[in-house]
């Protein structure tokens, strides 16, 4: 039965490692001004944080793939969906406490993150 899942692992973690790695990218090269337009969030919060979820979330994106790919450490790839699934928790809360009750985005990508900490975990 594990095998069978390994497309849906591919499948699932390459999606949202896509996802992350392009939304932390843009949070660590843009500017607040061009942070603003598609997280109101980045006024309430210092700039070096923002980068920092940035270079976090490349880093969870290469640890959903990477290992399991080369077969080096491939826990990580758990460890990276368990981050992300936490992250997005937070995340909501944020939005949450700034009064935005757009959380559709965060919970698709909570319950995205369980579905990978699942898979890893049947799978790897």
């Amino acid at each position: 039965m594990t095998d069978a899942l390994e497309p849906a692992y591919w499948i699932v973690a390459g999606l949202l490692a896509l996802f992350y790695l392009y939304g932390g990218g843009v949070k660590v090269v843009r500017s607040r001004e061009g942070l603003r337009p598609m997280m109101a969030w980045v006024d309430s919060t210092p700039m070096p944080a923002v980068r920092a979820i940035g270079v976090i979330e490349v880093l969870g994106a290469i640890g959903l793939i990477l290992p399991p790919l080369t077969g080096i450490a491939p826990w990580l790839a758990l460890a990276a969906a368990v981050g992300f699934a936490v992250l997005q928790i937070g995340a909501t809360r944020v939005h949450l406490r700034l009064g935005d009750r757009r959380i559709a985005l965060n919970i698709t990508l909570l319950l995205t993150a369980a579905v990978t900490v699942w898979l890893a975990t049947v799978w790897l």
